[in-house]
């Protein structure tokens, strides 16, 4: 009988041995007896918890959109003020947060993103989190953006960040977090720009109206 409270002691275990596998060999050659040997365990281990190496990757990935979750969660509650500009410039900090731009958590980001196109299962999750960035950068521009304004803002900043990620994954050198979370950072206040001239008229309008 296994000791209380080992389950999620177990599962911790095997997805650090997890991240610690993808980040030295690529997850093509993280075998299941691999993992289970940087964890110090049997294979029969990862299959009780897991069923295969997918599921592994299943609980790795959410244990780092957790991360990111909290992340965003910690920065936005630490705002001094919630301003819409705030609110979206912590939740772009959030996803260049070092729990998610450190090796082993790029590399299996890369992964899953790969291994995604071919297994249901991870397809949902990579949808789940699609739509969850999306849906707190519209709710975001909501509250200073036209709602086809917003949605549109949306879509391109979420589909910048994604790109400054890659790229940054991808470069073989030092992520230069700061300088895309710079570029992140101009394309909002283009987009915020547009809420400002929108008003401006109108607001110059009422103005003249009531002189």
């Amino acid at each position: 009988m296994p000791k209380v409270g080992m389950q999620p002691i177990r599962r911790s275990q095997l997805i650090a041995a997890t991240l610690e596998a993808v980040d030295q060999v690529g997850m093509s050659e993280a075998s299941i007896a691999y993992i289970a040997r940087l964890a110090g365990v049997s294979n029969g281990i990862i299959s009780h918890y897991f069923q295969d190496k997918n599921g592994l990757l299943a609980a790795t990935m959410r244990h780092l959109m957790q991360a990111l979750s909290q992340a965003s969660r910690a920065r936005r509650a630490a705002l001094e003020e919630d301003s819409p500009r705030a609110q979206l410039r912590a939740i772009i900090d959030s996803n260049f947060d070092d729990s998610q731009v450190n090796g082993p958590a790029m590399k299996t980001w890369l992964a899953f993103w790969a291994a995604s196109m071919h297994h249901p299962a991870l397809r949902r999750l990579q949808r789940i989190n699609d739509h969850r960035l999306y849906s707190n950068l519209c709710g975001q521009f909501l509250r200073a953006l036209p709602q086809r304004q917003s949605r549109a803002a949306a879509r391109g900043l979420a589909a910048l960040i994604d790109g400054l990620w890659l790229r940054g994954a991808l470069s073989g050198g030092a992520f230069d977090t700061q300088q895309a979370v710079q570029i992140a950072y101009d394309y909002l206040d283009l987009q915020l720009a547009k809420a400002e001239r929108t008003t401006a008229p109108r607001e110059r309008t009422l103005d003249s109206t009531a002189r």
